[in-house]
């Protein structure tokens, strides 16, 4: 069937059966079914990983379908949901609308979703398209002349990921320190799952990140290469948070790239302990 057929025919879905997308293919999340601001969650849902309606998931349905989905180890699943359903102050099964509990996991300043309205207990879980064209837009060629951001070879680094967490900060309603956390470890994991190179680039896709951030479905025919480790993921999103002081020490809180030398030094993952990311969310 089409992916407009899956995409458009109305039906409904129980647990994570669908009647139309078979196992793992991608559906949206039809009328009835629960969402979250969390594109990774969200995924999960429309690719049958997790329960399809987006209701009555527990943590180990989670845990599981992070290592199937994402490929990720058991250790970072394991601290993704557990860490995940303490903060919610849950130990039964969720639905996905309850991760969108404002100022909990969900944080302001998403890279495409709005900040949460004043007096409501919810975030948003539109995504707004024009945020997604202004991330992509983020992307920069690691050398002058190299790729353009939008075409299909471009690659999103984590200095491409601070300069869209500066820029969305700078114009976003006040962000804590730990939920800045959460949101430099949403974005280091999937830099992890997806990493690919270029001549010219280290990076993950940036039309792979459209897809997913902006659609919430994963590349086509893809499937998990390595295991995403809980260590690698607290080094990468370091590497975020050591771009973004560098950015603003050097320009005044303005997105623009480091200076060769940073860039240089974020080749390799800077070592970090776990403590410094205990609370990065996926």
């Amino acid at each position: 069937m089409s992916s407009s057929d899956t995409e458009h025919k109305s039906h409904q879905h129980a647990g994570n059966r669908c009647p139309v997308a078979g196992k793992h293919g991608f559906c949206p999340p039809q009328a009835t079914d629960s969402r979250s601001p969390c594109p990774a969650l969200n995924t999960m849902a429309n690719h049958g990983y997790i329960n399809r309606d987006g209701k009555n998931i527990s943590s180990w349905s989670i845990q599981r379908g992070l290592k199937a989905c994402y490929g990720l180890s058991t250790p970072l699943a394991l601290f993704l949901t557990y860490v995940g359903f303490a903060m919610l102050k849950r130990v039964r099964p969720i639905d996905l609308f309850e991760i969108g509990k404002h100022n909990v996991i969900e944080h302001n300043a998403s890279l495409v979703h709005h900040d949460t309205p004043e007096g409501q207990e919810f975030a948003p879980i539109g995504i707004d398209q024009g945020l997604v064209d202004d991330l992509m837009n983020d992307v920069k060629p690691e050398k002058e002349g190299g790729v353009n951001a939008k075409s299909g070879e471009s690659l999103m680094n984590a200095i491409d990921v601070a300069r869209a967490r500066i820029r969305r900060e700078k114009d976003c309603k006040p962000v804590d320190s730990v939920h800045q956390e959460i949101a430099r470890g949403e974005m280091a994991i999937i830099l992890g799952v997806w990493e690919t190179s270029t001549k010219d680039k280290v990076g993950i896709p940036a039309e792979w990140m459209r897809r997913w951030i902006g659609h919430e479905k994963l590349p086509d025919d893809w499937k998990p290469t390595h295991k995403q480790g809980l260590l690698d993921t607290i080094q990468r999103s370091k590497a975020i948070r050591t771009a973004m002081e560098e950015m603003r020490n050097t320009e005044g809180s303005s997105a623009t790239s480091p200076t060769p030398s940073a860039s240089n030094s974020l080749e390799k993952v800077p070592s970090t302990t776990p403590s410094e990311s205990a609370r990065a969310k996926l």
